[in-house]
């Protein structure tokens, strides 16, 4: 997990959800002086055509989707480029393939930092994708992913709420820290009561090793509940909280049997900004 964030990609499907992630993206380039790719993933059923000379084969019948498609991008890079301060710049990119293969090949290439992508307004079939999509990318690549909404663009993460489950999670502290730094943070470890030992003491030692590592302020909170998602929800509504980090776990989906069969991910139960990390098995 770097100290600094360098590249930030948003995938690009030229779509409403577009604009509020490229948005967010360009609040963190501009705080942290990074770039910013925009990526779109061309994928066509292959129907060749047969071509006179063999060795002009070519998958698509056509390259006019390519060319639609990097115009497209290079609009929407003369659109924002103006908005962005500093070094940084945006790069645009048109892969094909598929997103499945192809975004974790791009983000392992280029070394992304950070992938900032948009969630659709209600739409049950787009949030069981973004769901699914968002787990596997972030679990393939190890790289977080930001999660915005269009009411939830803010230009800081003064508050960043930190929920624990049976960890201690030291890439989400590094990220949290970090964040936390520049935009001068209160970082809230939050847990569901539990009588267990072992539970607390993960709350106390997360404490110690934020504090052992920044001197940003820190609060650790014993939520009541039975669904930490829920109780996370709950308590960084109360506070307006600016940012919640978690993990792609079967405890962050909220409860409930219509929300387990939708794949209800805590993402799309608020307007919060939310972070998705994995952590390495040895954490």
């Amino acid at each position: 997990m770097p100290n600094q964030l360098y590249n930030i990609l948003v995938p690009i499907d030229f779509t409403g959800k577009n604009k509020w992630a490229i948005a967010k993206a360009i609040e963190l380039a501009n705080s942290f002086h990074c770039n910013i790719h925009l990526v779109h993933i061309l994928h066509k059923p292959v129907i060749p055509f047969i071509p006179v000379d063999k060795t002009d084969f070519t998958p698509y019948e056509s390259t006019s989707d390519l060319h639609e498609c990097r115009k497209k991008l290079e609009a929407l890079k003369s659109l924002y480029s103006n908005q962005l301060c500093g070094a940084g710049k945006i790069e645009i990119s048109v892969v094909q393939g598929t997103q499945r293969k192809m975004l974790p090949k791009y983000i392992g290439q280029y070394e992304m930092d950070l992938v900032v992508t948009g969630l659709s307004k209600f739409n049950l079939l787009q949030r069981i994708i973004s769901s699914v999509s968002i787990s596997r990318l972030v679990r393939k690549t190890n790289i977080p992913v930001l999660a915005v909404r269009s009411s939830g663009l803010i230009s800081h993460f003064k508050k960043i709420v930190l929920p624990l489950y049976d960890n201690i999670p030291l890439r989400s502290i590094k990220m949290a820290t970090m964040l936390g730094r520049h935009f001068k943070s209160t970082i809230y470890l939050v847990s569901l009561r539990n009588n267990e030992p072992g539970h607390v003491n993960i709350l106390s030692n997360t404490l110690e090793v934020i504090q052992s590592l920044s001197t940003i302020p820190v609060q650790s909170i014993l939520l009541e509940g039975k669904n930490l998602a829920k109780s996370t929800l709950n308590f960084s509504k109360k506070i307006n909280a600016d940012l919640i980090m978690v993990n792609p776990v079967k405890e962050f989906r909220l409860p409930g049997l219509w929300n387990r069969i939708t794949n209800k991910f805590i993402s799309y139960g608020t307007n919060i900004p939310v972070i998705t990390m994995e952590q390495k098995p040895s954490e």
